[in-house]
């Protein structure tokens, strides 16, 4: 009970707990199964803690979650696409990191807004371009590094890189499988290196944060069990048609 109540200050009242360990949970599937449901939890940790402190207060809520997925999938991912995002991802991070310094936490809110609808405006005029068109766009030098530097950026400014991650993974056609994997272990990558700089830098991860985030533990293996069965049973199809509604719930969610 003490130790509950030493994390009164973090969370007040049942309906915060409830809220808090219901993001655990969605987190927990988006890692393992429905990649963008987890951004569904964004706006609800904004709401919770903040738009800043909340990047730093489930950071390691999130390499939890990270983990459990690529010790399931390590061996569906393709460490080739996984490459070619990280060098420009690692540049929109530091960017991120920076940029985070010096601005208030309502612009952080609409920073982070941003980064989910550019992540939807890239999906909408994908599915514009003709597959012939789209296989030669996707083939482009640019092409990955420029997806690269948004999901840094965004990850850093508010652990926001799953709309631009899946646009990018669904355009290089890949299996529900394998999509979920390399996004699994991109994403797993930038989050443990974004630790140290949340701690030293933006000192915004609290030891509080650390103990909020180990009684959350037990929701990310129930989400991620969830979201395991989940990928074994959707078409791929439907899968696909799934991630493109949440990618499109997550941003107005966002900048309500």
């Amino acid at each position: 009970m003490l130790y509950v109540d030493s994390l009164s200050s973090l969370l007040n009242g049942p309906e915060q707990w409830v809220l808090y360990f219901t993001c655990a949970l969605l987190i927990g599937m988006s890692k393992t199964g429905i990649q963008n449901i987890g951004t569904l939890a964004v706006p609800l940790f904004v709401f919770l803690f903040g738009a800043k402190a909340s990047t730093g207060m489930v950071l390691l809520l999130l390499a939890m979650a990270d983990l459990l997925a690529v010790v399931y999938y390590r061996k569906r991912l393709l460490w080739k696409e996984v490459l070619k995002l990280l060098p420009m991802a690692l540049i929109g991070l530091l960017t991120g990191l920076i940029m985070g310094n010096y601005i208030s936490d309502k612009t952080f809110k609409i920073l982070m807004a941003i980064c989910l609808l550019v992540g939807i405006g890239i999906m909408i005029w994908l599915e514009r371009v003709h597959p012939d068109k789209q296989s030669q766009l996707t083939q482009k030098r640019w092409y990955a590094p420029v997806f690269g530097f948004i999901m840094g950026f965004s990850t850093m400014i508010g652990n926001a890189a799953g709309p631009a991650l899946s646009v990018y993974l669904l355009s290089r056609k890949m299996d529900k499988f394998t999509f979920v994997a390399t996004g699994a272990w991109f994403i797993m990558l930038l989050n443990y290196i974004k630790i140290p700089l949340q701690v030293f830098v933006w000192h915004n991860v609290t030891w509080e944060g650390v103990k909020l985030n180990l009684m959350a533990f037990p929701f990310i293996v129930i989400g991620g069990i969830i979201g395991i069965q989940l990928v074994k049973i959707l078409p791929e199809k439907v899968f696909k048609i799934i991630i493109m509604i949440l990618v499109l719930l997550s941003c107005v969610a966002m900048i309500r």
